[in-house]
């Protein structure tokens, strides 16, 4: 069949980076046969600047669209909502004038362009998959008043409510969707990496200047609680933190580990520099507010690929996760004492069990498993339900 995916916020390959979710399920498509196109953004959400594509990557088994897209300078603006709606619209202009496809998946967020994908759906009786990977415009409310996010919730919840089914990166979202309203089938499918490639060396005891080393990759924005961290192994002897990453927090995070030499800070690394950073590492963080409303974030699935224990702030599923496999301690978010008692705790036990820990952790997130889950479970309401999906476009 003729499958799309949509999400513009991925990193690509072609830019030198690891495939990530929608590039892994678009291969895991093409693979078992089908027809692919993966639409993406000509404006790179990560790095915040045009995609620049490299022309003789190999071909990858299906074709990649990106639509020109307005540029923004930050997470949280205005020009970023606008930037969303322009994309909206030309994806809308541009699809039209493609061959229908037979099934569509589509990425929440962003919100507008799930709603143009769902409307595309519905005018041309295409089964129609929502894909959620963040709850939008949930995390928004530590930072917005609800009764101006009132128009984002009525668009999830139009995108969930007619959507023909709904898949998510945790359970967190698979009962956000729910209380929506939405009866659709839905199904559980982790973050999935590619773990061979994303596999280090088992780390040392302790670096080689005696300290043991934390590593942290990801957004240096608000949801994460970086400052308390760093806080923490200030006031530790022999502990080293490296980070990799920007965000606009950067510049108030250097500053607050201003004259501390264990505080080490990278920017944004490519896929080797950071392979090479978790490879120095003992153990990793994921320092998140619970308020981020985070289920499972991707960089669980990446430190438990590299071998390494998580220190850990999220509440729920993650804190879950790491508990039954063995694989880190957890702590409060904002309470540098806590952290520090987790870290101690994270010491003393013995790594051969948390490696291992961190092996179980790791086959959760195996691509070829995730992804080839997806196509079957995808596969199977499109062949086994058409006619049901077609009554129930043809009745909306």
């Amino acid at each position: 069949m003729r499958v799309w995916m949509v999400n513009p916020f991925d990193n690509l390959p072609p830019e030198g980076n690891r495939p990530q979710r929608y590039w892994l399920m678009s291969a895991a498509f093409a693979r078992a046969g089908h027809d692919v196109t993966l639409w993406t953004s000509d404006f790179s959400h990560s790095r915040k600047a045009r995609r620049a594509m490299d022309p003789a990557f190999p071909d990858p088994g299906f074709r990649v669209k990106a639509v020109p897209t307005p540029a923004y300078g930050a997470n949280i603006c205005l020009s970023r909502v606008w930037s969303h709606l322009v994309l909206a619209r030309r994806w809308a202009r541009l699809a039209a004038a493609e061959e229908r496809p037979d099934l569509v998946v589509a990425s929440s967020p962003p919100l507008s362009l799930c709603a143009a994908a769902r409307r595309f759906c519905k005018a041309r009786g295409v089964p129609f998959v929502v894909d959620v990977m963040d709850a939008w415009p949930e995390t928004f409310e530590r930072v917005a008043p609800r009764l101006l996010l009132a128009p984002l919730a009525r668009t999830a919840r139009a995108n969930y409510m007619g959507a023909d089914a709904i898949s998510a990166v945790s359970e967190r979202y698979i009962d956000l969707v729910r209380s929506y309203g939405a009866t659709a089938p839905a199904r559980l499918f982790y973050h999935g990496i590619e773990i061979r490639a994303a596999a280090v060396s088992p780390p040392a005891e302790t670096r080689g200047d005696g300290a043991f080393t934390i590593a942290y990759a990801g957004s240096m924005s608000a949801s994460y609680d970086l400052a308390t961290v760093i806080e923490a192994v200030k006031g530790m002897d022999g502990v080293r933190l490296e980070l990799a990453g920007t965000g606009p927090q950067e510049p108030s995070l250097r500053a607050l580990a201003a004259g501390c030499g264990r505080i080490v800070f990278h920017g944004y690394v490519g896929d080797a520099e950071l392979c090479a950073m978790l490879a120095r590492a003992n153990a990793a963080v994921v320092p998140m507010f619970p308020a981020s409303c985070v289920g499972v974030p991707y960089k669980l699935a990446d430190y438990a690929a590299a071998g390494l224990p998580v220190l850990n702030s999220l509440e729920g599923e993650t804190a879950r996760l790491i508990d039954e496999n063995g694989a880190g301690a957890s702590y409060s978010a904002g309470d540098a004492k806590s952290f520090a008692r987790a870290l101690e705790r994270l010491r003393r036990m013995d790594a051969s069990r948390l490696r291992a820990g961190a092996a179980r952790l790791a086959r959760l997130f195996d691509a070829d498993f995730v992804y080839g889950e997806y196509v079957t479970w995808a596969s199977g309401l499109f062949f086994n339900q058409k006619s049901q999906l077609t009554t129930r476009k043809e009745t909306r």
